[in-house]
């Protein structure tokens, strides 16, 4: 594995913190521009005097948006994880796969261009633009690409939400998991600030990032921001290997413009640009016994991520205090993938493929004043997805090239329409009812047009699934005192089905939507003069039409996506605390998860096909699998992160801040066949990151180090190949504020 000594650099720009370690700025939630929001942290967010004061610090207000207002996490019925900029910062969390270290129930299989996002055990499971997320990613209040072109890092990021179950009445359809609002900083009218942060590490790894906040007039102001990195590969690569080798190059920019002519009306204008090269995602057979970071590949690899994206949230406030907002999002992604299949230099298995897409979004939201017996809010939803897939360059697998090449091109658009309402009951004693529906409507075609040449094979497809559902959420809740809230609530939610490609198999059904209903209970408090915060939840689930692919009940040695036949059951416990004492601070989360397959007998075409299996009464064989009881994938058991932190106060302002963070993610299974010996078994993943942060004024100097064991484990396993997750990194961050 190559490495590059640490080397210390004597000034590199970056951005100081609250309590001075560094810190990314914390501003107003989405959707709500004009809304103040404090510096919200899941963690044990502390709040000091400016300037490195002594005075005492204390836990500060978290709040979340997932309910289109901004409100206290510890008196609204959802089970969430709530995260600073700053909190991402000390704990190492630069990109989306990293939020797994920090927030329970949570894993991400990332692999390729694709990240398989599974709260709880419910997401994606499968590695394919068919197949929809079921935890839907939001930038800005708009929702991202289903699975696909996430990788843009995170800076100058005002908070993260990782909301957890079911959200099926304002997240909607395709969060049969839960969602991640990702909310970047926006622009304020206190005046010309900003950071700068610069980093450099070992694998040469040297970033640089920063922001500056400009008002323009009383009622304009801008914001810009910036990020750069470049880092050498993880990987020892060797063999006959032509193309990247797993070098990161990445650049995004970001400008921001609110307009605010009074204090009724607000709008808030970003425009976001990522270019993403991981220089080739490098892999090997999942089998393989060679250390993870060894690989020998015969493949052009390639992985390439662009990203444009502009959204304008726009707020007005009628005299009678309702709300009306309208929240549009357009946004642009190129995907460029090529890989080897088999991961040695033996064969010359290819893939590649340049996926352009395009996605709209219209929102329109009616939000009634907080106050009162009746609380509300209603809204409609139009979303247009296009995937495309160009001649020659947008989908070709070569078995080998010039042996066996299939080529496809077309087009796949999807529609997505949606109605939803809340309707909130405030009872006297803190007791409160909340009932939200939401009706969705998709609809998807499949125009595609596939070659192979070699068997003379050419065939025009099109193919439509549609599927509409009335998802919702029921909850009563009671405000017991003020340092205790319990809520118990119903929630369902669903995901929309999608089309199997004609190539190959008889069997061309569409797969259906899946749909999960969750119950729950919650019970959040405050302890020792709120000096400690717990969250603590149970939850029940039923999860029906699980999709995933396994071998065509007719023609097993042939693979397709289907609907799971008997529902999975998942029950769990999680638990969240945050803490500070003093100069001593923590928060921590803990997670555990049971879950069990229903009735379902299904194919493992790698191994060798003896007879056709049907789904509910198989039978059995050495290729029919009766699935019955196995786990469900991507949902570890155990999950659980622990980050404690100190904070010394010198003389003349200065502050010494140690913090650590370590993080578990339990062993899992990559597909419902639960055999290791084909590389299915995922291990489990522990992660121990720490820093030294020295604040002197409006600077920071950090030492910080990641994976700080060297923890060689498997992110994900797809296509009969392993990936391998961040090898230990460690570096030096110095920034500055103005």
């Amino acid at each position: 594995m190559k490495s590059t000594a640490f080397v210390c650099v004597a000034l590199v720009l970056g951005g100081a913190a609250a309590a001075n370690s560094e810190s990314l700025p914390a501003t107003s939630a989405a959707g709500s521009p004009q809304q103040d929001q404090s510096a919200a942290g899941g963690s044990a967010a502390t709040d000091t005097s400016s300037g490195g004061s002594q005075s005492e610090p204390v836990l500060q207000e978290v709040v979340v948006t997932a309910e289109k207002r901004t409100t206290n996490l510890q008196e609204t019925p959802i089970a969430a994880t709530v995260l600073s900029g700053t909190d991402l910062l000390h704990n190492g969390v630069l990109t989306l796969d990293q939020l797994e270290t920090v927030s329970p129930s949570l894993a991400i299989d990332s692999f390729g261009q694709g990240d398989e996002v599974n709260i709880r055990g419910i997401g994606k499971g499968e590695h394919n633009t068919q197949t929809q997320a079921g935890v839907i990613m939001y930038r800005n209040g708009v929702a991202s690409f289903p699975g696909y072109l996430e990788d843009e890092p995170f800076y100058d990021i005002s908070n993260v939400e990782v909301l957890r179950g079911p959200q099926g009445t304002f997240a909607g359809e395709n969060s049969t998991g839960g969602a991640v609002y990702i909310t970047e900083a926006v622009p304020d009218f206190n005046g010309e600030s900003g950071y700068v942060l610069g980093q450099y590490g070992n694998y040469n790894d040297t970033m640089l990032q920063g922001a500056v906040n400009m008002p323009v007039s009383s009622t304009v102001a801008t914001r810009v921001a910036f990020y750069d990195e470049y880092r050498d590969s993880f990987f020892n690569v060797t063999g006959p290997y032509i193309g990247g080798n797993g070098t990161l190059k990445e650049s995004a920019v970001r400008f921001s413009l609110l307009w605010q002519p009074t204090e009724n009306l607000s709008a808030l204008w970003q425009t976001d640009y990522a270019y993403v090269d991981n220089g080739g995602y490098m892999a090997s057979p999942a089998t393989a016994t060679t250390p993870l970071y060894d690989v020998t590949a015969n493949g052009p690899d390639a992985a390439i991520d662009e990203i444009a994206r502009t959204t304008l949230n726009v707020n007005y406030k009628l005299d009678s205090g309702i709300t009306l907002r309208s929240i549009t999002g357009i946004q642009y992604g190129r995907s460029v993938y090529k890989a080897d299949l088999d991961g040695t230099d033996v064969l010359n298995y290819t893939f590649k493929d340049e996926v352009p897409g395009e996605m709209y979004s219209q929102e329109f939201d009616l939000i009634s004043p907080e106050q009162g017996f009746l609380t509300w809010v209603t809204g409609v939803y139009y979303q247009g997805l296009d995937y495309s897939y160009p001649l020659n360059t947008g989908f070709y697998v070569g078995y080998p090239p010039g042996v066996y090449d299939e080529y496809i091109e077309g087009k796949v658009p999807n529609d997505t329409a949606a109605a939803f309402g809340q309707l909130g009951m405030h009872f006297s004693h803190g007791w409160k009812l909340q009932l939200g529906a939401r009706y969705s409507w998709n609809d998807t075609t499949n125009r595609i047009y596939t070659v192979i040449p070699e068997y003379y094979y050419d065939e025009y497809a099109r193919q439509t699934e549609h599927d509409d559902r009335l998802t919702g959420k029921a909850d009563l809740s009671w405000a017991v005192n003020a340092q205790n809230y319990l809520y118990a609530f119903v929630a369902t939610g669903y995901k929309q089905g999608g089309l199997n490609l004609p190539i190959g198999t008889t069997y061309q059904q569409p797969f259906r939507a899946e749909y999960v209903t969750d119950y729950e209970l919650g019970w959040k408090s405050s302890a020792l003069d709120d000096h400690l915060r717990t969250q603590l939840d149970g939850y029940y689930d039923q999860y029906h039409n699980f999709q995933v692919t396994i071998g065509d009940p007719m023609i097993p040695v042939e693979s397709l996506e289907v609907n799971s036949p008997s529902p999975t059951t998942l029950y769990g416990v999680e638990f969240s605390a945050q803490a500070v004492f003093g100069h001593f601070s923590f928060d921590a989360n803990a997670a555990w998860e049971h879950t069990n397959l229903g009735t379902f007998f299904a194919t493992d075409n790698r191994l060798a096909v003896v007879s056709t299996c049907n789904p509910l009464i198989g039978p059995a064989t050495a290729s029919c699998v009766d699935l019955a009881g196995h786990p469900q994938t991507y949902a570890p058991t155990v999950t659980y992160n622990f980050g404690p932190q100190y904070v010394f106060y010198l003389a003349g302002g200065r502050t010494l801040t140690m913090r650590a963070n370590y993080s578990y993610v339990g062993s899992q299974w990559a597909t419902l066949f639960d055999n290791a010996s084909l590389g299915d078994y995922l291990g489990a993943r522990k992660q121990l990151s720490a820093q030294v942060a020295y604040g002197v004024g409006d600077w920071t100097f950090t030492a910080y180090g990641t994976n700080l064991t060297n923890e060689a484990y498997v992110a994900a396993m797809d296509s009969d190949l392993r990936w391998a997750g961040y090898p230990r990194q460690f570096g030096l961050r110095v920034g500055k504020s103005f």
